[in-house]
């Protein structure tokens, strides 16, 4: 009976994530999470891909996650990011997905691409770069991107973008990752 009183607007609040950590994976289930986030995103609802995303730089990437945490633990994954050296001191960001149902909860999307930049910085990089979808450029130079030419991939518009690293201090601390608190949509 008592499970009857509550209303859903309390158990929104209630299980409402209180923060999101972003970071790189660490379990399996982080990244078995990940890789259905990037199908979900790029194959079913952008229809790129047909069946799974997965290619040839998944195996050697660096995969990042955002986690969103209730009562400090880990619950879901709500985004994703990969990074990878692609020449000495030249790092390529790739696949940035979040969650529909997240995306208007902010920061997640700029986190990833935060902590994505900040720990190739402190592994070296000098130059990262990214494809970044055309209705995502506004983002991008918020957070202090370049774009260097325009080109279509994958039959989309895309934007070839590099990041200010002076705008990206390294972060040595990859696996434990930045925490940014969940604001609720309005």
């Amino acid at each position: 009976m008592f499970c009857d009183a509550i209303d859903t607007l309390t158990l929104d609040a209630v299980y409402s994530p209180s923060e999101f950590r972003v970071k790189w994976t660490t379990l399996p289930w982080e990244a078995n999470e990940a890789y259905k986030l990037r199908r979900a995103v790029f194959c079913v609802e952008q229809g790129i891909f047909v069946g799974d995303d997965y290619d040839d730089i998944d195996p050697h990437a660096h995969l990042l996650v955002a986690l969103s945490c209730v009562a400090g633990m880990p619950e879901q994954v709500v985004g994703t990011v990969r990074i990878h050296e692609t020449a000495p001191r030249v790092w390529v960001g790739s696949r940035l997905a979040v969650h529909a149902a997240f995306r208007s909860y902010g920061k997640i999307g700029s986190t990833l691409i935060r902590l994505a930049v900040s720990s190739a910085h402190a592994l070296g990089c000098e130059t990262f770069l990214a494809h970044v979808q055309s209705q995502n450029v506004p983002l991008f130079k918020r957070l202090r991107w370049d774009t260097l030419e325009q080109e279509v991939l994958f039959g989309r518009p895309h934007h070839l973008m590099r990041a200010q690293l002076d705008a990206y201090p390294p972060c040595t601390t990859p696996l434990s990752g930045f925490v940014t608190p969940a604001r609720r949509p309005a």
